[in-house]
This record gives structure tokens, C-alpha cells and sequence, in this order.
């Protein structure tokens, strides 16, 4: 079960089939037909009406959403279970610790920077190879983030506590 707050308006919506196609939202039993246009645009049916939805940004990380809907723009936060437990409890989500930036944990020449901006990263893939004291050391994303900028260069040298890497 989550949560979407909408305009000021909220959704509680659980859906009861794998395919995210049926459930219930604010009590009521809900049926969606939906054709996926490409990674951004969908063609959805709701309650015998059409609405074209593009996906103009998503930020996972804050489960923030800005779609267009038949033109009109729309921000939607989710909240899932989890979170609402958290805040029931006054206890902030660990996704306030999220780290915007990735910083050389010493000295050392920057070797490698698979990454470019734009890219979205999983958690445990590498960011960087920074060579210190004659050793490749791989700097790996602690999260799932997506590259805002990247100030390292390949073949220059970082000190400690420099940003290498900005986070979205």
C-alpha cells in the first residue's frame, strides 16, 4: 500500500495484481488499461476515459514525480508504508543522510571515471578509480543516485576531501 499526494489531495491506493493494472484507492476498485508509448509516455484508460501521461522528471531518491496528464502539469509525492511509519514515529528517513557528492577519501591520481553525467547508478557500482600509495582503490556508489557533474579529471590529482563527483 502507498500513498500519492496530489495537489494538497491525497490517494491511498493498494493494488491487488502483479501487474499494477488493478487495486483500490480511496476505497474504490480501480481497473487501468495501459499502453506504454516509450520510457516517458503512456496512453492510460481510467473509469472509461483516456489520459496521455508524460513523465517529466522522477526523483527516486525523494519518490517526488512530475508528470504532464492530457497537458497539465502535476507533482506527486508517494509515500510508502514505510514512510508513513517513520513519520508516525517522528523518526526522519534514512534518505535525509543521502550523500550529494562524492569526495576522495585520501590523496591519490584519478585513473578512471566510468561514469558521465546524466548517468543513474546502482548501489555498489563504481564511480571512480583513484590510485593511492601504488593501489587502484574503486569508489563505488553507497546508493542508487544519478550524476549531476563530475569536477575529476582523469590523470589529475585529488586531495583529500575533494569533490569528485556532484549527485542529483
Amino acid at each position: 500500500m502507498f500513498t500519492a499526494k496530489i495537489d494538497r489531495k491525497e490517494y491511498k491506493t493498494e493494488f491487488t495484481d502483479t501487474n499494477f493494472l488493478k487495486g483500490i484507492v480511496n476505497g474504490k476498485s480501480f481497473h487501468l488499461d495501459i499502453v506504454k508509448n516509450n520510457d516517458k509516455s503512456y496512453h492510460i484508460i481510467f473509469n472509461n476515459k483516456s489520459y496521455n501521461i508524460i513523465i517529466i522528471s522522477a526523483d527516486n531518491q525523494e519518490k517526488n514525480i512530475s508528470l504532464k496528464i492530457n497537458g497539465k502539469p502535476f507533482d506527486v509525492k508517494v509515500y510508502d508504508e514505510l514512510d508513513i511509519l517513520l513519520k508516525n514515529m517522528g523518526i526522519k528517513s534514512k534518505k535525509a543522510d543521502v550523500k550529494k557528492e562524492l569526495r576522495a577519501p585520501m590523496p591519490g591520481l584519478i585513473v578512471n571515471i566510468p561514469v558521465k553525467k546524466g548517468d543513474f547508478v546502482k548501489q555498489g557500482e563504481t564511480l571512480l578509480v583513484l590510485e593511492a600509495m601504488k593501489m587502484e582503490n574503486n569508489l563505488k556508489a553507497e546508493t542508487d543516485v544519478t550524476i549531476k557533474d563530475i569536477k575529476a579529471k582523469t590523470g589529475n590529482s585529488a586531495e583529500k576531501n575533494e569533490v569528485l563527483i556532484v549527485f542529483e
